[in-house]
């Protein structure tokens, strides 16, 4: 689990942004579909859903001796713990890719159960934070979990968290959904858009775990918390990144392996009601339709700019090679400039 790194980045926007879907899709393995009610109770959820989270171990090589140190000791790896869950009988696990970055070694205990079982990076996406794990497992200690539709989700509704804070496994809290369309920093230093921001607690430990809404289905991935002062604890503000983009990710990491995101190449921030362009990445998309430094962003595909936050959810909502209309102020001047979305560099 790590702290909302880079907020105020974050607000000045990197326009790097990432492909997500607002709207449902299969996955290559469809899961159970769960009964609706929104009178399911926490324990329920519990006693219905717990059995398919994960434990996740991940063990971190050892670092090689740097050569200014004179014993020549290496820096050792240790093991880093969070949460996943399963998403289908044959092993698929979700968890975020920060929790298994550079693992060595990968175990894995499901639910209540104690056996430990191996498991290995499918892929990972650093721009959502979401990786894929497929555990080698017996079928029947496999219980997927049923994924929502996170595009459906409002502001109150009840929400639940099941993951392993600070190694305590199998603990359960619960909320609500504090706010819905946050954007939060990817571990690449992308933006991740349409995040939903949650008061059920969520501390180091439950990263990867699973947001589950009053139906028992998965609607996000818990990712992120926001900190106060120095603690490094729950202060009633996490964030998770929604299942929906998840399910995106998921189905391209199953056909290949690789995820593609949508890139503008520029850095910018609010001015007034508008947005300037502070910079531009050289030989970026934007740069090559001739978006220069100072440029003041009043349209986007012909729709009024009011912030920077607005140019990130458009390229996040993107495809490579989708274009993108920008009509900017220079110089006292009007001009509309048409980008062609390349391809996110790593």
């Amino acid at each position: 689990m790590v702290g909302l790194f880079g907020w105020a980045a974050i607000a000045a926007g990197w326009v790097e942004g990432g492909s997500t879907t607002t709207v449902a899709a299969p996955l290559a393995t469809p899961v159970a579909a769960k009964a609706d009610g929104d009178s399911t109770l926490v324990n329920e959820i519990y006693r219905r859903d717990g059995q398919g989270v994960a434990f996740i171990g991940a063990e971190q090589a050892a670092q090689a001796p740097s050569p200014f140190d004179p014993f020549g000791q290496s820096q050792g790896g240790g093991t880093a713990t969070g949460s996943g869950f399963v998403i289908d009988s044959d092993g698929h696990v979700l968890t975020n890719s920060h929790v298994v970055e550079g693992a060595e070694k990968i175990e894995v205990k499901l639910g209540s159960s104690d056996a430990t079982h191996s498991a290995k990076v499918v892929g990972s996406d650093p721009a959502t934070d979401v990786a894929l794990l497929k555990v080698d497992a017996p079928e029947g200690q496999l219980h997927p979990l049923a994924l929502g539709d996170s595009s459906k989700l409002q502001v109150g509704d009840p929400v639940v968290a099941i993951g392993n804070p600070f190694g305590l496994d199998r603990t359960v809290t619960s909320g609500i959904v504090s706010a819905l369309q946050r954007q939060i920093q990817a571990p690449n230093g992308f933006a991740i858009s349409n995040v939903i921001q949650t008061d059920a607690a969520i501390n180091p430990g439950n990263s990867g775990g699973p947001l589950i809404d009053a139906s028992g289905s998965v609607v996000g991935i818990n990712s992120q918390i926001q900190t106060g002062g120095s603690s490094g604890g729950n202060v009633g503000i996490g964030f998770a990144v929604p299942v929906d983009t998840a399910r995106d990710v998921v189905e391209q990491l199953m056909d290949g392996g690789t995820v593609t995101h949508a890139y503008l190449g520029v850095r910018g921030g609010d001015i007034g009601q508008n947005v300037v362009i502070r910079q531009v990445a050289a030989d970026g998309p934007a740069a090559k339709a001739g978006v220069e430094n100072g440029d003041i962003v009043v349209e986007a595909n012909g729709e009024k700019v009011d912030s920077m936050d607005e140019i990130i959810n458009l390229v996040n909502a993107a495809k490579p090679g989708d274009s993108l209309e920008l009509k900017v102020v220079r110089g006292g001047d009007t001009k509309t400039i048409t980008v062609k979305l390349g391809d996110r560099p790593a």
